[in-house]
């Protein structure tokens, strides 16, 4: 990048390409104002690197903080007050480290305007740094359409391959932006040649819309395709004359792109990062055209849209297997605390449905008689017959659960290498009995994978044909010829399903299952006690609906002379 400012307004002062910038991020209380920080952290940034030392600090502001907090970031109030600072020293020494440079971050719009500065004006600090650009936006931009589906920070790690930091932590997630900036949108921007400080800010703050309709009917579709789509063109043309303000600027910029294209006639061809990070080519990127704002895909070759397939089928089984080893672990973990806790959680729900019985014969009683109220006796066995069988179906399930052995992993692997090249989606979609066929393929699949049956994987993967026969359903072929058009259509099917899978092993890692799974690990002895402190919980609740269920039958009692039968 090239620096255009003064020192007056930029210092330390910056040669040409060597702008200097802060990277900063944020962990707060939650979403709720009065917002109080938690941590902080910054990175001297010179152009696309990283330039000396980080900054961190834990801020100690004799807060409490909601679980639902404590959860994403893991800090409490007494991990605060054991290891933080007062928000006054922790603000003098980020001031010191940013002095007067631009300040980014992911989202700057909350970090800085409803965290920081709010903040700074409740502990009577003046502003620190100045607004430099948003990096979120400038992403959306960048990589517009956004191949991961979101522009969500560990979405983007996961997707482009990034180094795993501290997610959630506010210095982790600098360090993944950083990551970002250097392996993944320096190449798209230099391509456009934004080389300077003052040209990426320019450009992320210009008005400007995603090319993949976000929302409504058109959902997912690209703007471009309006102008050969007349459906999809009406529909631009009434969201421009939207009486609402916001909806009308997004229509009337989608039909300017649309009319600045059409008069130039381009057919510009871009494959762009989306493409090359996952076929693993990170370091390889093919020469972009972007014309008004939107980054369209037209017209690769066959042999290179090959490639790309290969290489997202690459990804796709790898995140798949990602997930089936993690959750293998976390299955194991939940079948050993419910091997000791069963009875326990039995019980009480037992008493649950006794203490729910006897609320519906007395209301039944006192509003029907006891003709009526002797129906809920039927509920009652009913419903216990139902939570018997279901743990009992339970305790089968977990009886031979355990953690996949590294040989199993390896030959999970291997399955899914295979298992991958039998996805496309619309390739029966206009033969109604082999797309039935297909859909209770990929049924067995994901059964077999949720339940990390192997066995059937195996059997799935290594003969398909013979297992589809076996079925007694509609043959299929299955080889892995496909024209360009299916082939674009199963690229972009490839794109939402990684999409998909990492959605799924961000909501697994970021689990509270998944937190106790990995410490028990880290401290074997954890699980145990936990255990037994869980039992104590669900002991004395069982009491306390023992007590109700006891006031309940001497009511019943009472009102009819008879003693309650219904105890078990």
């Amino acid at each position: 990048m090239q620096s255009t400012r003064s020192a007056s307004t930029c210092e330390p002062q910056a040669s040409d390409g060597d702008a200097l910038w802060v990277l900063f991020d944020t962990e707060t209380t939650g979403l709720n104002a009065p917002i109080f920080v938690v941590e902080l952290a910054a990175q001297r940034m010179r152009g696309w690197q990283p330039e000396g030392e980080a900054f961190r600090k834990l801020l100690n502001q004799n807060k409490d903080i909601p679980a639902a907090a404590s959860r994403v970031h893991g800090y409490t109030r007494e991990i605060l007050e054991r290891d933080g600072e007062p928000a006054q020293q922790a603000y003098r020494a980020f001031a010191d480290y940013v002095g007067k440079l631009p300040l980014v971050a992911f989202n700057l719009e909350y970090d800085l305007t409803e965290v920081l500065e709010p903040e700074w004006g409740r502990l009577c600090i003046a502003p620190i740094g100045r607004p430099g650009l948003c990096a979120l936006r400038l992403a959306q931009r960048l990589l517009d359409p956004v191949p991961a589906g979101n522009c969500k920070l560990q979405t983007l790690r996961q997707y482009y391959r990034l180094p795993e930091r501290g997610a959630h932590t506010a210095l982790g997630d600098v360090q993944t932006v950083a990551d970002l900036f250097a392996q993944v949108l320096r190449p798209v921007a230099e391509l456009r040649g934004l080389d300077s400080w003052d040209k990426l800010v320019a450009y992320a703050a210009e008005e400007w819309f995603p090319s993949r309709i976000a929302f409504g009917k058109h959902k997912g579709r690209l703007v471009q395709e309006a102008r050969q789509d007349a459906e999809l063109r009406r529909w631009l043309d009434w969201l421009a004359g939207s009486t609402n303000a916001r909806s009308a600027t997004m229509g009337r910029w989608y039909l300017r792109q649309l009319a600045a294209r059409s008069e130039t006639g381009t057919n510009a061809t871009v494959i762009a990062t989306r493409e090359t990070a996952i076929a693993g080519n990170a370091d390889q990127i093919s020469p972009a055209t972007e014309f008004a704002g939107l980054v369209i895909y037209l017209n690769p070759e066959l042999e290179r849209l090959r490639e790309l397939v290969s290489g997202a089928r690459a990804r796709l089984a790898e995140l798949e297997v990602s997930f089936v080893m993690e959750k293998s672990r976390v299955v194991a973990m939940q079948a050993v605390l419910f091997r000791q806790l069963c009875e326990h959680y039995q019980r009480r729900d037992r008493l649950r449905l006794i203490l729910n019985y006897r609320k519906q014969y007395l209301d039944l009683l006192m509003h029907g008689g006891e003709e009526e109220a002797h129906q809920a006796e039927k509920s009652y066995e009913e419903a216990k017959a139902q939570s018997n069988a279901d743990y009992e179906e339970t305790a089968a399930a977990v009886a031979g659960q355990k953690e996949m052995t590294a040989t199993e992993e390896e030959e999970l692997g291997r399955l899914w290498k295979k298992l991958v090249k039998l996805y496309h989606p619309d390739r029966f979609a206009h033969e109604p009995d082999k797309q039935a066929t297909y859909e209770k393929l990929t049924s067995a699949i994901n059964h077999a994978k949720d339940n990390g049956d192997i066995t059937r994987l195996k059997e799935i993967a290594d003969d398909p044909h013979g297992f589809i026969l076996r079925q007694g359903w509609t043959s299929l072929d299955l080889n892995d010829d496909a024209e360009l058009e299916q082939l674009r259509r199963l690229h972009e099917a490839l794109q939402l399903e990684i999409f998909t899978a990492i959605e799924s092993l961000e909501r697994l890692l970021e689990s509270p299952d998944y937190e106790l799974c990995r410490l028990s690990e880290k401290e074997p002895g954890r699980l145990d006690a936990l255990a037994k402190e869980r039992a104590k919980v669900l002991a004395k609740e069982s009491a306390g609906l023992e007590d109700q269920a006891a006031r309940l039958a001497k009511e019943i009692t009472e009102l009819t002379g008879q003693v309650v039968s219904r105890i078990e």
